[in-house]
């Protein structure tokens, strides 16, 4: 698929049939991963595959709203958890070529340990398009963080940033409302070129 067409076509689907992923399509879309950019090549992320029904099943209860609102997102069959690893990047920057050797969080103008994993996960709903495939990003609300954890050993220094479910659109997956198109904001009014305000 053109990448172009993968652009356009990136929505976040929430209905999924059962149908299973072949295993080598849940390595691309995991491997994909892997080339999103990364501050001082720190690459300080983990991911979380759950790909065994009883490893899903344990996962749901961490989403309750999720589950609620779309029962059938549970269908599918690959959920995938990015974690960001705060550490790396402050070791990484502590090392003789990057020279910060406090490893001071406040010398950072943001948190990049999150950027980084979240364009990680966008390079994954972007492969799930290009494989044919529906993809969620979803949250995991601060009250499930601890349980969560504890149900996965996940360790402290790992901090999830959501949870992205790929699998096969449901057949019966209800069309775009329209509200989307016209609240979607035009390159025009986001925009601002030379200066803050010029939009042309």
């Amino acid at each position: 698929m053109e990448f172009s067409e993968v652009v356009r076509r990136r929505r976040m689907i929430r209905h999924y049939s059962d149908k299973p992923l072949p295993p080598d399509v849940i390595e691309r879309v995991l491997a994909s991963a892997l080339r999103a950019p990364s501050a001082g090549f720190s690459q300080g992320w983990a991911f979380l595959a759950l790909t065994d029904p009883a490893d899903r099943a344990r996962f749901w209860p961490h989403v309750p709203t999720r589950v609620e609102k779309t029962p059938t997102m549970q269908n599918a069959p690959l959920v995938v958890v990015p974690l960001a690893h705060k550490a790396a990047y402050l070791e990484r920057y502590a090392e003789p070529d990057k020279g910060w050797q406090d490893r001071a969080e406040a010398r950072w103008p943001a948190p990049y340990w999150y950027i980084d994993t979240g364009m990680a996960a966008l390079l994954m709903l972007l492969t799930a398009v290009d494989e044919g495939l529906g993809a969620c990003f979803f949250g995991i609300m601060p009250e499930h963080l601890t349980p969560f954890r504890k149900e996965f050993g996940v360790p402290e220094e790992y901090d999830p940033i959501g949870g992205i479910t790929v699998g096969y659109r449901a057949a019966d997956v209800p069309a775009q409302s329209g509200r989307v198109v016209e609240r979607r904001r035009g390159v025009g009014e986001v925009v601002h070129r030379g200066r803050w305000g010029r939009h042309a």
